[in-house]
C-alpha cells in the first residue's frame, strides 16, 4: 500500500490545483485506484509570505505550522508544500511535525545536479522574498554554483508577473519576463529554475519557451516515487 500524501496548499491555489493535476498525470496507474490518496489542506489564508520577510506583512510561520499539523492529523504520511518562498520556514514546520517532509528546493538543486553535473551558474526566477533569503544559494553554495538573479529593474518585473497570476490575470505580457531572461543569459546562465510556484503555473499556461527548471514538476515527480507508485 503507498504513503497518504499531504499537500501543504493555498500558497496559491492555482499552484496547489496543478501540482495536483501533474501528480494525477505523471502517476503511472491505468485506473482510479491505483492513483495516490491525497490530502489537500488549501489555506488561502496564510498570510503573503514575500511580504513578511520584506518587513512588511504578517508572520506566517503559526498557519504553516496548523496546516501541516492539521494535515498529519488527517492520517497524512508525509508532506509536500508547493511554494517555494515558504520553505524559509521549512525548519519550523519539520520541527513540529512527526512525518517526513519533502523539501522542494533541496529536490530541485539535486535534479539539477544530477541531470547538469557540470553547470556553474544557474539563473533563478522567483519572488523577492526566495532571492533576498537565499533559499537557493545556501544549498548550490556547497557544489561551488553561483546563483544569478534578476537586476532590480528586472526583478520587479518578474514580481510584477507572479503576482499577475496571483490575481488571476488570463491576459498578460511575456516580453519583459523573456527581456529578463535575455539579460541574465549575458552572465553565461543557460538554465533557469522557475522558483515560484506561480512561474510554474506559467510555464503551463503560456507554454514559457526556454530551458527552465520546474520545481513543481520537480516535487510531484519525488512524491509519486516515495509514496510506493511509480512514475511516467
Amino acid at each position: 500500500m503507498s504513503k497518504k500524501l499531504g499537500i501543504l496548499g493555498g500558497m496559491g491555489t492555482l499552484a496547489t490545483a496543478e501540482l495536483f493535476k501533474m501528480i494525477a498525470l505523471f502517476t503511472d496507474a491505468s485506473s482510479d485506484q491505483e492513483h495516490l490518496h491525497i490530502l489537500i489542506n488549501n489555506n488561502p489564508s496564510i498570510p503573503d509570505r514575500t511580504s513578511y520577510l520584506m518587513g512588511l506583512g504578517e508572520d506566517p510561520r503559526k498557519c504553516l505550522i496548523e496546516s501541516a499539523k492539521g494535515l498529519e492529523n488527517m492520517g497524512a504520511e508525509f508532506l509536500i508544500m508547493p511554494c517555494n518562498t515558504a520553505h524559509y520556514f521549512y525548519k519550523d514546520i519539520v520541527n513540529e511535525i512527526n512525518i517526513p517532509f519533502l523539501n522542494l528546493v533541496e529536490e530541485t538543486v539535486n535534479f539539477i545536479l544530477d541531470e547538469y553535473p557540470n553547470i556553474k551558474k544557474i539563473g533563478l526566477l522567483a519572488t523577492d522574498g526566495t532571492c533576498s533569503t537565499g533559499i537557493y544559494d545556501k544549498y548550490f553554495k556547497d557544489h561551488d554554483i553561483e546563483v544569478i538573479k534578476p537586476t532590480k529593474t528586472m526583478q520587479s518585473y518578474v514580481m510584477d508577473f507572479i503576482y499577475s497570476i496571483k490575481k488571476g490575470h488570463k491576459e498578460i505580457p511575456l516580453e519583459l519576463l523573456y527581456e529578463t531572461v535575455e539579460e541574465m543569459k549575458q552572465q553565461d546562465v543557460e538554465i533557469f529554475i522557475l522558483g515560484c510556484t506561480e512561474l510554474s503555473s506559467a510555464y503551463e499556461i503560456f507554454k514559457l519557451q526556454g530551458t527552465f527548471i520546474d520545481p513543481l514538476k520537480v516535487i510531484a515527480l519525488r512524491a509519486i516515487n516515495f509514496s510506493g507508485k511509480k512514475s511516467l
